[in-house]
């Protein structure tokens, strides 16, 4: 059953990463690595509200998992409801508000005076697309729960292709730079948020839209069920965080040690790391529908025989990657730059650094999302910060000032493996505090 998610997950999920990693080509040989250290300034306000989609429907997910365990489908229907309606509301507002402020929002991210424009140009092109995006988050999580993973796969690839295409169009043929990627990556969102839409209003199986009431005890009560999906999900916000706090630390870092170069190789890197993160999350949410509906239905050997086989794959995955990043850093690299560039040979220099936390990272964000799946948020949310505030800061300003460059590469993997040391630490001792 595992394989079943994993499979189909993974493929979408990697999809997503490759819109990503597409800009990026594009970006680098048709900007230079300006366009990429532009764009790479922008990505933790981005991987803020792409965490905000994850909290809510991975809360969504686990809650209505629940319920359908429990025969109560119109509860699911109605959790499904509100949380796609709660993120459009939130979501809008917040647009209106970024692009309003565009040169102070760009500013406050840390650009530098020189990439100013292209940071602000990346703005205006991807915010207004970024309801479709929260869809795309939300929509996965149930269109997976409700017995269709391949169609969440086919959502986020036909997302990808149609970004990669618009990509190559934008940025070469018509020359709009830094705005043509942001808009080719709005276009495959709206692509992946309209087929989530119309399957859940039109031909899912059990988790269709249903009607809301507007009486003031309902308002109360969907407030009060949005809560709680946040309270459920709120460590997937803080896996995406994580992310935010690394990019936006970074950016400062290697800024102030190396200037817009530095920016620009830890672009590169920061255009792979959604790879990781994905691949973490694929693990995570494949075993979430078949952790929380055991759960609910009290099959704990069943919960306990999932999250086995989750950590199994997280490790051979993550040990996949490293050592993709450790023996081919210049093919990794070349694919953004020309090798000459002083980014790029940065770049080439890290990237074996780098990719020695990437098994325990795709392992933290299983174990997360394992107790996430039992509405065990406390350990959740404790592992989640370690990882994502508590060791990776002081990683990234002491490390540099201990051995330079390399110190810097070093803060991430520093990071996940004290956070891996203390869940397994938990997770043994006491043990009847972490286990279903």
């Amino acid at each position: 059953m595992f394989r079943k998610f994993f499979v189909p997950t993974l493929f979408g999920m990697l999809s997503i990463s490759a819109v990503s990693v597409a800009d990026g080509i594009f970006v680098g040989h048709g900007v230079g690595s300006d366009g990429i250290a532009a764009i790479n300034i922008c990505i933790p306000l981005l991987m803020l509200f792409m965490g905000f989609g994850l909290m809510v429907g991975a809360g969504c997910s686990v809650v209505a998992s629940i319920h359908l365990a429990r025969q109560q489908v119109r509860a699911a229907r109605l959790n499904v409801t509100q949380a796609l309606l709660f993120v459009s509301v939130v979501t809008e507002l917040a647009s209106a508000l970024i692009l309003g402020f565009a040169r102070p929002v760009a500013s406050w991210l840390g650009s530098s005076e020189h990439l100013l424009s292209g940071v602000v140009d990346y703005l205006w092109g991807f915010v207004p697309a970024l309801t479709f995006e929260m869809w795309v988050a939300v929509g996965l999580f149930v269109v997976r729960l409700d017995g269709a993973p391949r169609l969440a796969m086919w959502c986020s690839v036909v997302s990808a292709l149609v970004n990669i295409v618009l990509d190559w169009l934008f940025i070469f043929p018509l020359g709009w730079g830094v705005f043509g990627a942001a808009l080719a990556s709005s276009v495959g969102m709206l692509a992946g948020g309209a087929i989530v839409v119309v399957y859940l209003a039109r031909h899912a199986r059990t988790l269709r839209f249903c009607p809301l009431k507007a009486s003031r005890k309902s308002l109360r009560l969907s407030l009060r069920n949005i809560g709680y999906q946040c309270r459920i999900g709120s460590s997937a916000l803080l896996g995406e965080a994580t992310m935010a706090v690394l990019m936006f630390t970074g950016n400062l870092v290697f800024m102030h040690y190396l200037g817009d170069d530095g920016v620009g190789a830890f672009g590169i890197a920061c255009y792979y790391t959604p790879f990781v993160f994905m691949i973490g999350n694929a693990v995570a949410q494949s075993a979430q529908p078949i952790v929380s509906f055991n759960f609910g239905a009290a099959r704990f050997d069943r919960v306990v025989a999932a999250q086995r086989v989750a950590l199994a794959t997280a490790v051979c995955c993550g040990a996949v990657v490293a050592a993709a990043f450790v023996g081919c850093p210049r093919l990794l690299v070349g694919l953004f730059l020309p090798l000459d560039n002083a980014a790029a040979q940065i770049a080439v220099e890290g990237f074996p650094l780098f990719a020695a936390g990437f098994v325990c990272f795709v392992v933290n964000l299983a174990a997360i999302g394992y107790y996430q799946s039992l509405e065990r948020m406390r350990p959740a949310t404790v592992f989640a910060l370690l990882r994502g505030f508590v060791f990776l800061v002081p990683a990234f300003v002491l490390l540099p000032r201990l051995f330079g460059t390399p110190g810097i590469w070093s803060a991430m993997p520093l990071s996940e493996i004290l956070t891996l040391l203390t869940i397994g630490i938990c997770w043994r001792w006491p043990k009847r505090a972490f286990t279903a």
